[in-house]
């Protein structure tokens, strides 16, 4: 995503933020941003630019604004923050037709079956803390979904270097042999290799 479409959306975001909703954020950010600074911010826009000057918040980076959304019961509005950064990356963009198929595979595989070890496998994926709490809160109580957003937000990361392998592999590394198996051993994929 650009930098004027990050723009354009934080200024939305800014306009609906009630002063209730902008004082539960400077409460949440104040180790962040310091008591000082945080007396003089008076609107959304001015926030933000506070966590864009800390490293918290730029076009590739909205994590973190995403999540203290949430925590404010502001739904709505991270989920037009993510809306904005799905809409800029389709992972599925740069991979090849035969990978795409065996991702499609190895997702399909891990939601049915990785269950309470999303995270474990989120952090082997590399996914910062941030990004898991973020998929948690999206999806509190739906396993497979929670896995199949994890995927997701990988294949994101990756873009065009995410491969089945590499998934496979970190599944093993966290001692999920029976998931890897349950990949490798579906016709359609051993069709793909």
């Amino acid at each position: 995503m650009s930098a004027s479409q990050l723009n354009f959306v934080l200024l939305e975001i800014s306009n609906q933020l009630s002063d209730e909703n902008l004082e539960k954020l400077k409460f949440l950010v104040r180790a962040q941003i310091g008591k000082q600074k945080l007396e003089k911010i008076k609107t959304g826009h001015q926030l933000f630019e506070a966590l864009s000057e800390r490293g918290q918040l730029a076009d590739d980076k909205t994590d973190f604004l995403s999540n203290l959304l949430r925590q404010i019961q502001r739904n709505d509005l991270a989920d037009k923050l993510n809306n904005l950064e799905t809409q800029s990356r389709d992972p599925d963009n740069d991979i090849s037709d035969t990978e795409r198929a065996k991702l499609s595979i190895a997702t399909e595989v891990i939601g049915q079956h990785l269950g309470k070890n999303w995270r474990k496998l989120g952090r082997k994926l590399k996914l910062s803390e941030v990004k898991l709490d973020s998929i948690a809160t999206r999806h509190p109580t739906d396993l497979e979904e929670t896995a199949v957003e994890l995927l997701k937000e990988w294949k994101k990361i990756r873009s065009a270097e995410a491969r089945a392998e590499e998934l496979i592999a970190a599944l093993r590394n966290c001692d999920l042999n029976l998931t890897a198996d349950k990949i490798e051993e579906r016709p359609e994929f051993e069709i793909l290799r």
